[in-house]
């Protein structure tokens, strides 16, 4: 059986990842979203073991202490990471991975798996990014403007990344992220 691909997937908070993800699975059945282990509150569609692992920081410092993540970051005073043993077993079996993670563990991760793909989703403007999380209605308005404030920041990182693809519309853009991985086969 040949080895799935291990893909970083990242873009700006609110960006739509999730929702590109959803379609994603719907059309490509190689596809394997990494579940991540958080320290913070679930949210009420949340489904504890399918939207994360979560757990106290005090268990997350413990797996951290124990080099159980491929990567981890700090995201808005909450402890994210990516469970390594997880990850590679589904490789293993032939799945492309995706790790659904904010880009400075995408960093981490393309710097311990160069072989890995990278991409990079982005808004079609700052205004409609804005819109979106404020139509989530999960957040307060402190949270939203940390959000946004952060997205700024991690408009810097986009060049890090192979692949940029545009959340104009989620069926277009996932068709474009399953031609990328598909690439090479």
């Amino acid at each position: 059986m040949k080895r799935g691909k291990l893909v970083v997937y990242t873009g700006y908070s609110g960006v739509g990842k999730g929702t590109i993800m959803k379609v994603l699975r719907e059309l490509d059945d190689s596809i394997k979203l990494s579940v991540s282990c958080t320290t913070r509150a679930p949210r009420p569609e949340d489904v504890e073991g399918v939207s994360y692992f979560f757990v106290t920081q005090d268990k997350f410092k413990e797996l951290i202490n124990e080099n159980a993540f491929l990567e981890y970051a700090v995201f808005c005073d909450n402890y994210y990471g990516t469970p390594e043993k997880a990850v590679d077993e589904m490789l293993e079996q032939g799945y492309n991975v995706f790790l659904e993670i904010e880009v400075q563990g995408g960093l981490q991760v393309m710097d311990k798996r160069p072989d890995c793909v990278s991409i990079f989703i982005t808004p079609p403007s700052f205004e409609e990014l804005e819109k979106r999380l404020r139509g989530r209605g999960t957040e307060d308005e402190e949270t939203i403007q940390k959000r946004l404030a952060r997205a700024l920041e991690e408009k810097e990182y986009e060049k890090y990344y192979e692949h940029k693809v545009l959340n104009d519309e989620a069926e277009r853009a996932a068709r474009e992220i399953i031609e990328i991985i598909h690439r090479d086969e």
